[in-house]
């Protein structure tokens, strides 16, 4: 890599005093994974995550690249296993701060061959034989995937005007309903007034135009009379050779909760009916590849038969023969079977589900049938054409429904239903009274026995939000049941393509704070193995414990109740997690270095829900996250170390998504959040008004949060890069020029100018300031940047949060105190040792590790199996296991083996 000078990374910042340039020179014994410039490989292996897939739909997926290796505008192509040449769409999402490419993103279209493997090289690509075509007109936007063309309106409610495949129609006049509650009037019955609103169109704005992927983006909110809620961001993604859209839907919640209720949200398409109603079908999924398979007028099972063969095509889904072949007595009776227009498909728990049908409005439901967990894909059509309609974690976001109506008619109508008309309202109201809890003296008694920190009027949803994915296939005639089966595979795991462990470690990706799962020695073994326990342990409680529902799934419990065996959901501060101590990181590094899927599905899962549900985007709190609690927004402790970008980095960056990415832009300016919260409100004796040039923040879980803002607007080269830049550079030289660095603990900080204020030499540690993404921000942040003064006060809380008293004295003037988290800390002094090539350091790390605090060989490392009546459901349990404790030991686990292996005892 050619040297890149200081100046380089500071541009800018000419008018700010600097301190003399002095360069870091590593010792030869810290791992290449953390200071070396690695060669880029020519190609890359990649793989599909969860093996090959039986059907194509395309797939967006991210590459990383080593510093200084790659430059940015470099060609890419793609070969499959056997080395025949698939187009590739590629674009830059991450940049060195020299300019080099950090990640890439890459398409697949949809109609390229499905092989096992493929091989990304550097290298020209071809040109495919299909691409999208995007045009843009005033009233419209047109996208060719090939095969289907979508119109997408610009104003009005029809986010999709139509959508045909060879010149038929096939749906159209897809829009946004939602139906709004007023009031709850008698609690037993959860009913009050509702009207119905539909989605408005307010920008549409092509993001990307091909000529493998293109992506439109849509702005709007629900509205009827004049009346609007509900903002929203709709994405519509195609790919070329498509049959298929994929819609990233997302609302925002802008009501109290208290008044407003929502009754219904969901995704409503027509479909045009143009066959005999023998000919029209209805398939919804079930459990597993289970299909319901009906005709809109059946001619099978009657007391007159038409014949084996015409039933049997019936059955398929294909054209029947002229009813004057059939035996005559069906024939001239055929107007007295009914046609069964109306299908509904509720899923009202995680465990359960009906499907009903009718002939039509003001006519008796018919139960059809039941199960537990249906896929949330369904298809509407007949031989002419139809359309396929999904949501992807059907059950697991409760309560969702499936609607087709009309289907007797010329145009039945299709709804996926986010929340289900039939679940009643959903309730967002706060869960207690407040119990007296009306001064800040007495809110801190309360949070000192139900852990929960009340202040009234704070437990609010509103701002906070909720993203679905939902499919739509234009199909030209009703597909045989194992097509069927097949797409609704795709709807509830879409297939992604992945680059494989060893080339995400090699590349220097995140700090190069893992390594590949290595199971070689003994000692490794047993590491490895209780990685293993923790993540299967958690996945089987969310399975267990219903960990399940709208606003819920993705997240997991705080810590358990062990007298009654049952995590403390209704304990204050200790039930659902919320991001507390990094749960999220653990995740992403736990796939990093192994590739697994099922890791990788969970942390999906938990982005989702963190970086929406658990965050505040409208409103007066918007960028702060909120503290664990009973509700994801009831705890008054609204916080940068819950909102921060570093939860959502390692996502987007792997998939490129859109969504994601936004959430981490809304970020680059939630320093000025201190200007309308202050943090410390309950605990201040002195009067505090928050002054733009010297507020007070903290330089472990605030800065770290607005770091981690800066750095990915910066590195992704976003509208706001150069602010972005600015006050992240500024802000790691002023922590560096403090006689303390991180150890004084909080700063006078300038939102102009991005500095802190000269410190005086003070001691303020605590245990929480590194333990939300501190450590990984800050080693991504001295691979990237030279500021020896930065990594020289880094390292020093490194090499001192876990050292003696008098260690901490001697050097900074006093001891720390009484802390806690030391085996969650041992990875912050195996960095240091790996800085500074300290072989002390790394034994002590493993000591640190296991024999301090947190899980160590006493664990009990099993699960008790429990069954009623001592339970209400059959459990395995691990009654000391909780969610703090787990999330450091396996960070500290997996950035001690990628730092400080060879210590390992």
């Amino acid at each position: 890599m050619p040297d890149i000078s200081r100046r380089t990374f500071v541009r800018g910042l000419a008018a700010t005093p600097m301190a003399p340039y002095i360069p870091f020179k590593a010792p030869e014994s810290i791992p290449a994974a953390v200071t070396a410039v690695v060669p880029a490989p020519e190609t890359v292996a990649l793989n599909w995550l969860e093996g090959k897939p039986g059907t194509n739909v395309g797939s967006t997926w991210g590459v990383p690249w080593p510093k200084g290796a790659v430059p940015a505008d470099s060609p890419f192509s793609l070969a499959a296993a056997d080395g025949a040449a698939v187009p590739v769409q590629s674009w830059p999402i991450g940049y060195w701060p020299d300019g080099s490419l950090k990640w890439s993103a890459h398409a697949l279209p949809a109609d390229a061959p499905v092989s096992g493997s493929y091989t990304l090289s550097r290298s020209a690509g071809v040109a495919g034989t299909s691409a999208v075509a995007v045009t843009e007109l005033r009233e419209t936007v047109t996208v060719d995937t090939g095969v289907v063309v979508v119109t997408i309106g610009r104003r009005g409610s029809a986010l999709i005007r139509s959508i045909t495949r060879g010149g038929t129609e096939i749906a159209g006049n897809l829009e946004l309903v939602s139906l709004r509650q007023t009031a709850i009037e008698n609690d037993d019955e959860r009913r009050g007034s509702r009207e119905k609103l539909t989605g408005s169109i307010k920008k549409v704005t092509v993001e990307q135009r091909g000529p493998v992927r293109a992506v439109v983006r849509i702005e709007g909110d629900h509205r009827r009379r004049g009346k609007s809620w509900l903002p929203f961001i709709v994405r519509l993604y195609f790919y070329a050779g498509a049959e298929h859209v994929r819609v990233v839907h997302t609302f925002l919640f802008d009501s109290e909760g208290q008044k407003e209720f929502i009754a219904g949200l969901g995704v409503r398409v027509g479909v045009p009916m143009r066959d005999q109603l023998y000919d029209r079908h209805v398939r919804l999924s079930g459990d597993g590849d289970g299909l319901l398979r009906e005709a809109v007028k059946g001619i099978t099972g009657l007391r007159r038969d038409p014949g084996a063969t015409v039933r049997a095509a019936q059955i398929a889904g294909e054209k029947l023969a002229d009813p004057a072949t059939w035996d005559q007595r069906v024939t001239t009776r055929l107007q007295y079977i009914p046609a069964w227009g109306d299908y509904t498909l509720s899923q009202l728990s995680s465990s359960g589900y009906t499907i009903q049908k009718r002939t039509r409005t003001g006519y008796g439901w018919v139960g059809v049938d039941a199960g537990q967990r249906a896929a949330g894909f369904g298809y509407v059509g007949g031989v002419s054409g139809g359309l396929g309609f999904g949501m992807r974690d059907f059950w697991q976001k409760y309560p969702a429904q499936l609607d087709i109506r009309g289907a007797d008619t010329d145009r039945a109508t299709a709804t996926i239903w986010m929340w289900s008309p039939d679940a009643g309202p959903m309730d967002t109201r706060f869960y207690h009274d407040g119990m007296g809890q009306d001064t800040y003296p007495e809110q801190l008694e309360g949070l000192n026995i139900t852990y929960e920190d009340y202040e009234p009027g704070f437990g609010t949803p509103y701002g906070v939000a909720r993203t679905t994915e939902l499919m739509f296939f234009a199909l030209a005639a009703t597909p045989p049941a194992e097509r069927l089966a097949a797409l609704a595979r795709t709807v509830v795991a879409p297939p992604q393509v992945v680059a494989p462990p060893a080339h995400l470690a090699a590349s220097g990706a995140f700090g190069g704070l893992f390594s590949p799962v290595d199971r070689s020695t003994p000692a490794r073994a047993k590491v490895e193995d209780r990685l293993d326990f923790l993540f299967d342990y958690y996945r089987d409680q969310t399975e267990q414990r219903h960990w399940y529902g709208f606003w819920n799934y993705g997240d997991v419990m705080h810590t358990p109740d062990v007298d009654r065996h049952v995590w403390r959901y209704d304990v204050g501060g200790y039930a659902w997690d919320n991001s507390e101590l990094s749960p999220d990181l653990w995740l992403w590094f736990a796939y990093l270095r192994s590739g697994r899927a099922d890791i990788f599905r969970f942390a999906e899962a938990m982005t989702r829900h963190t970086g929406e549900v658990d965050v505040y985007h409208l409103g007066k709190w918007a960028g702060l996250g909120t503290r664990h609690g009973v509700q994801h927004w009831a705890d008054s402790a609204k916080q940068q170390r819950i909102s921060t970008a570093v939860y959502r980095r390692i996502f987007y960056f792997l998939t490129a998504d859109e969504r994601v990415g936004d959430l981490m832009h809304e970020l680059v300016d939630s320093d000025r959040t201190f200007l309308a919260l202050d943090p410390l409100r309950k605990i201040r004796t002195e009067p505090y008004t928050p002054d733009p040039h010297a507020l007070s923040i903290g330089l472990g879980t605030d800065w770290s949060g607005l770091a981690a803002a800066w750095l990915t607007e910066w590195e992704r080269r976003g509208p706001k890069a150069a602010v972005a830049e600015k006050k992240l550079l500024a802000t790691m030289r002023t922590i560096g020029r403090m006689p303390n660095g991180f150890v004084t603990g909080s700063g006078l900080y300038d939102i102009d100018t991005g500095e802190f204020a000269v410190a005086e030499k003070v001691v303020s540690v605590s245990h929480l300031s590194a333990m939300f993404g501190q450590v990984e921000i800050c080693a991504e942040l001295i691979g990237l940047v030279d500021l020896p003064e930065f990594e020289k006060a880094w390292l020093q809380y490194c090499r001192l949060f876990n050292a003696t008293r008098a260690e901490q004295t001697a050097e900074c003037g006093a001891h720390f105190g009484t802390l806690i988290l030391k085996q969650g800390h041992s990875r912050l002094t195996a960095y240091a040792a790996a800085r500074l090539g300290d072989a002390t350091l790394a034994a002590r790390a493993w000591t640190e590790f296991t024999a301090t605090d947190g899980y160590t060989d006493a664990s009990p490392w099993q699960t008790t199996h429990l069954t009623g009546p001592v339970v209400l459901n059959t459990v395995d349990e691990a009654p000391w296991v909780d969610t703090n404790t787990t999330a450091l030991y396996g960070l500290a686990a997996i950035q001690n083996l990628a730092l400080a292996a060879s210590a390992l005892p």
